[in-house]
């Protein structure tokens, strides 16, 4: 199993905390009905946290001409709006949120070249709340996809999440699937669409980053 290059330390942190508190419950806990318990939630802290932080391998869906999920989680919005970072245009926002449970390793929706990549700092909103996309931490990365097409996404962070890893650098060619970064803790993906995009998906659906194919262009 792969884990994000960049959550190794997070992890390891998190591994000897538990081991400590592990060690201290057992020496010094007296009652075996209040230490087994306390020593098994956090055992399963430990592998939550290790699944959380995973990189799954997937499966590429679709053609050239599909878009794939960023990241694993809930379609909470599907809707038309006006774009004025990069597209600069009417398009489709498809968004999605990743709870404590999801892989929050993000990948490539599309091949292409990163022709855009902003960092910006913010506030910490509920990660599906609307206005979660402008005033949170955000980054927003534009990739034109070979053939034309441009597309924008941003990795917002959430209440809990305090770090955006993006690897995204202008200039930077791109393969669909591969990984693109990782937010962590409660977050989400905003995608950004032409409007001829044929959309795939519907609010309410779960999806999976490389494998689920949100729109056809």
């Amino acid at each position: 199993m792969k884990i994000d290059k960049n959550s190794r330390g997070t992890l390891a942190l998190v591994y000897a905390i538990c081991a400590v508190l592990v060690f201290v419950l057992l020496q010094f806990v007296r009652t075996p009905w209040l230490a087994w318990p306390l020593v098994a939630v956090l055992v399963w802290f430990c592998v939550w946290q290790t699944a959380f932080f995973r990189v799954p391998e997937r499966e590429r869906g679709g053609t050239a001409r599909s878009i794939t999920s960023v990241a694993d989680g809930k379609v909470v919005i599907l809707e038309k709006v006006y774009e004025a970072e990069y597209l600069r245009a009417e398009c489709y926002q498809l968004s999605v949120y990743m709870n404590f449970f999801d892989v929050h390793a993000n990948f490539w929706p599309a091949d292409g070249e990163v022709e855009y990549y902003h960092y910006y700092p913010g506030k910490h909103f509920l990660a599906f709340a609307p206005k979660a996309s402008e005033l949170n931490e955000h980054s927003c990365v534009g990739l034109r996809m070979p053939d034309g097409p441009q597309i924008l996404f941003k990795q917002l962070a959430g209440v809990f999440a305090r770090r955006i890893v993006c690897y995204a650098r202008k200039g930077l060619p791109v393969n669909q699937g591969e990984q693109c970064g990782i937010i962590k803790f409660g977050s989400r993906i905003d995608i950004f669409l032409p409007l001829q995009a044929d959309i795939k998906v519907k609010v309410g659906d779960y999806v999976r980053a490389c494998e689920t194919v949100l729109a056809e262009l």
